[in-house]
């Protein structure tokens, strides 16, 4: 029988839910056990595909084309899963598809009510989601914060969630804000008692509660918050600021709390084997070299919109016993300020992310081709693909108003142009060329060196693509397009030999990254800035 765990979280949005929610999984895994994980978004969006950035970090996508929240990649980075798109659940997904089963008739005439037709449509959306993974235990993290009035339905079914599943196969996990005055250098746990109350008050008593706090909490702080939580004192965890997230499963597995959760689900498991975690956190934490590197982007101003691509660098940094150090700059500064592009010297690579429209186009331009023009190791994903062969098309190959059709419609050499199945869309959500698709890779090439294969299945997600009609003189030039898709008409990776690493990708290496297993192409962008710091040759991935 299925067992279910869910985690909340209180006082603010942001405080952890996710890094918890891996590291209880990853805590389960090292036992023998197999889970699976599920995300509740409580915005009406259907999926996380037509937000900005900005409104709720990078949209993360699955083999099976899948938009979702960015937490779907850090269960994937823990727990080495390839989860799919049924595994992040929003008010969207809910309502539509009872509003669909009313239209039909489905409900044979009753009055459709948030109690019980959108609660039972959540349970048999988690149910179904753990059924298909033939997991021992499932996961889910509803996000938002206690008290929001969007996750009350949410809320409810999981209460209802222990009366149909039974005591003994259900764990509610709480995680809250665990502040320390600046004042007086006081740990506060009001906070996080006024947030459990609330939980209480919708009829949810939490099993375990993890304060959220800069430092470990004290043996008074954990008294206050076992007697006003109604809980042991031996059920109460802490999850600290450390060094690396890939810490936290081992920060709270010493405290106790995979034992805890195995001993209270039913389960007899042996001591946890965190061997090759540990390794991982090691090369993390332990670094013996360091690089430098510029991200150039457009939504620099919130991490999370590159936390896929940032993680798959640090992957690539451990696997080279490597810090990596990441400077995310707005490309519209080099746009209004020319001359801040010298700043990039001081980088050991320079790497361009994904992205959507014109704004800041011109500057990420500008810093490929101070790349290319100084043989700083660049590397491109999606839109820095494109950006690079439009840098090309007109730096090297003279076209001086090579464009892409998204930025100039009316751009004379569009190098870049809108894919032919794309023409006529309207609908923009979940309708670009999305999840994993065979590539196919050039023998002989760095591409080959890296993949170490012929064919690899990277996840896309893009509208646009290369136009072929300028394939023949970029080539003439010296740009190699070394991975292309199964039928050869869409360029997949791009390199130029010129440089001692110039690197592209059309589709996002970072999706499948993973602790002790990076990404190729983000392995050896690492490895190559590391070499060229310290005056090697040219390196070779063979």
């Amino acid at each position: 029988m299925v067992k279910y765990i869910f985690v909340t979280g209180g006082v603010l949005s942001s405080v952890g839910k996710g890094i918890l929610t891996s590291s209880i999984g990853k805590m389960l895994q090292s036992r023998g056990l197999k889970p699976t994980v599920m995300k509740i978004d409580p915005y009406v969006n259907v999926d996380a595909g037509t937000m900005n950035p900005y409104m709720h970090g990078e949209v993360f996508v699955t083999d099976d084309g899948g938009e979702t929240d960015l937490d779907l990649g850090w269960y994937e980075r823990f727990l080495d899963l390839s989860l799919k798109q049924e595994n992040n659940l929003t008010t969207g997904l809910v309502y539509k598809s009872v509003i669909e089963k009313e239209r039909r008739g489905d409900f044979l005439g009753r009055c459709v009510q948030i109690v019980p037709h959108i609660t039972n449509e959540i349970k048999t959306c988690i149910k179904n989601s753990a059924k298909a993974a033939k997991a021992d235990i499932s996961l889910t993290e509803v996000g938002g914060t206690v008290g929001d009035i969007e996750g009350l339905p949410f809320l409810e079914a999981i209460r209802q969630m222990r009366l149909e599943e039974g005591f003994e196969n259900t764990l509610y996990v709480h995680v809250a804000l665990v502040p320390i005055l600046d004042v007086t250098s006081e740990l506060k746990t009001k906070p996080l008692q006024h947030s459990v109350n609330e939980l209480r008050r919708i009829g949810i008593q939490p099993d375990i509660i993890v304060a959220r706090s800069p430092t470990m909490i004290d043996a008074e702080a954990l008294r206050k918050i076992a007697l006003f939580g109604t809980i042991p004192e031996s059920a109460v965890f802490c999850s600290y600021n450390a060094e690396s997230v890939y810490q936290v499963p081992l920060i709270l597995d010493r405290q106790g709390m995979g034992d805890f959760v195995c001993q209270r689900l039913g389960y007899k498991c042996g001591a946890p084997d965190f061997g090759e975690w540990q390794q991982f956190v090691n090369a993390v934490v332990k670094p013996e070299n360091e690089v430098k590197i510029a991200l150039i982007g457009k939504y620099a101003g919130l991490t999370d919109s590159y936390v896929s691509m940032s993680e798959a660098l640090r992957h690539g940094g451990a696997a080279c016993k490597t810090r990596v150090c990441i400077t995310y700059l707005e490309a519209e500064k080099f746009e209004k300020q020319p001359q801040c592009i010298d700043e990039l010297k001081a980088f050991d690579g320079v790497f361009v992310p994904y992205g959507f429209g014109p704004r800041g186009t011109e500057g990420k331009i500008a810093a490929i081709k101070f790349a290319r023009e100084n043989n700083i190791p660049f590397l491109g994903i999606c839109y820095g693909f494109q950006l690079a062969v439009i840098e090309f098309a007109r730096n090297v190959c003279g076209l001086k108003d090579a464009n892409s059709s998204e930025i100039n419609p009316n751009s004379p050499h569009p190098v870049i142009d809108l894919m032919p199945e794309q023409r006529g869309v309207e609908y923009k959500g979940a309708t670009m060329r999305l999840g994993a698709h065979k590539v196919i890779i050039e023998p002989g090439t760095m591409a080959h060196e890296l993949y170490k294969c012929k064919e690899a299945y990277e996840r896309h997600r893009h509208r646009f693509e290369v136009n072929l009609d300028y394939l023949d003189l970029l080539k003439e030039k010296g740009l190699r397009f070394s991975g292309k898709s199964k039928d050869g008409r869409r360029m997949e990776i791009l390199e130029f030999h010129s440089n001692y690493f110039f690197f592209a990708s059309q589709f996002h290496g970072e999706f499948k990254s993973r602790p002790g297993r990076p990404s190729p192409e983000y392995y050896g962008f690492i490895n190559s800035c590391l070499n060229k710091k310290m005056g090697k040759a040219k390196p070779v991935f063979s």
